[in-house]
């Protein structure tokens, strides 16, 4: 029987491990400091915004939005980080992509500080990643290793194939796993017989943003897989297909408009040793990974 690899079990004991070091910064400083930056009025972003400040509030930290409006430039955007750099109670920063098409994103990104980057996604802290060296890691791939080592999902000597190549999740998933010794393959769209590189996988990592993509096809009996993508179904029929008519999925479609489904297709689930849902796997650890960067932030800041 599959193991189920619960994001919620382990987020919610990543959250337990923040608690008491928060309150030791509270107690000694200040509780840590995390800014949003949320341009316009992009529903999916809000809510994903509101639920990384309901996060930090449940363990006792400070979170606070800045949404500028959807015609802000480019200068007016930079102003506002370079003000959020200077001040000394915001310990992490956080740009919520993506960004109107007047803004230059990697100009804006560029001038986070490397240490408030608390997604990781700055040049400095991608080159510490590689440089196996302390600094921030992005917060899916670190969520991912962090429910490795909740299930005790051994790494080294494994093949791992890492579809998708992306700076937030496929390269940096990579490097965190060839540092735990695994053996790495990065796959994408381009690669030749992707689902034979797949089939070779002991762990199989799939982040390449195509709901069900990943099919029994492309997976060998008994490997681990960890479902990234989540993407939602808008259409009756394709819900109907992936879900092979499935009268819950139909229910909660006409309910919503709408149904969520990984990389993944749920066929392959009863073949693999252990697997991420969707939604519930690895999309939870993301915001803890995200509150944990934070605190570490803080603690590297105020000497605590």
């Amino acid at each position: 029987m599959p193991t189920l690899l619960d994001g919620k079990l382990v987020r919610d004991a990543i959250l337990n491990e923040l608690r008491p070091r928060v309150a030791k910064l509270a107690a000694e400083k200040r509780p840590p400091g995390l800014v949003a930056v949320l341009v316009g009025n992009n529903p999916a972003s809000e809510i994903y915004v509101r639920n990384k400040v309901k996060a930090c509030e449940e363990i006792g930290m400070v979170s606070t939005r800045q949404m500028p409006t959807t015609d802000v430039s480019t200068e007016e955007l930079l102003f506002l980080i370079q003000s959020l750099n200077q001040r000394p109670d915001v310990d992490g920063i956080l740009v919520q992509l993506p960004l109107p098409g007047q803004v230059n994103e990697r100009e804006i990104l560029l001038a986070v500080d490397p240490l408030k980057d608390v997604d990781g996604f700055h040049p400095m802290n991608s080159g510490n990643l590689m440089a196996n060296h302390a600094g921030f890691r992005p917060c899916t791939p670190a969520g991912v290793m962090r429910l490795f080592e909740h299930y005790q999902i051994p790494i080294a000597g494994k093949h791992v194939v890492v579809v998708g190549r992306s700076d937030i999740v496929g390269k940096p998933m990579a490097l965190l796993l060839l540092h735990a010794n695994a053996t790495v393959t990065i796959c994408h769209s381009k690669t030749a017989d992707l689902a034979g590189e797949c089939r070779r996988a002991d762990i199989l990592v799939a982040a390449i943003g195509r709901p069900a993509m990943i099919t029994t096809d492309f997976v060998k009996p008994g490997a681990v897989v960890i479902d990234v993508g989540i993407n939602r179904l808008r259409e009756r029929r394709q819900v109907e297909s992936i879900f092979h008519g499935s009268q819950a999925k139909l229910a909660a479609f006409d309910k919503g408009n709408n149904v969520l489904v990984g990389d993944v297709h749920p066929d392959v689930f009863p073949l693999t040793e252990a697997y991420t849902p969707v939604p519930g796997g690895v999309g939870p650890l993301t915001i803890a990974m995200l509150m944990s960067n934070t605190v570490q932030s803080a603690e590297w800041r105020l000497g605590v």
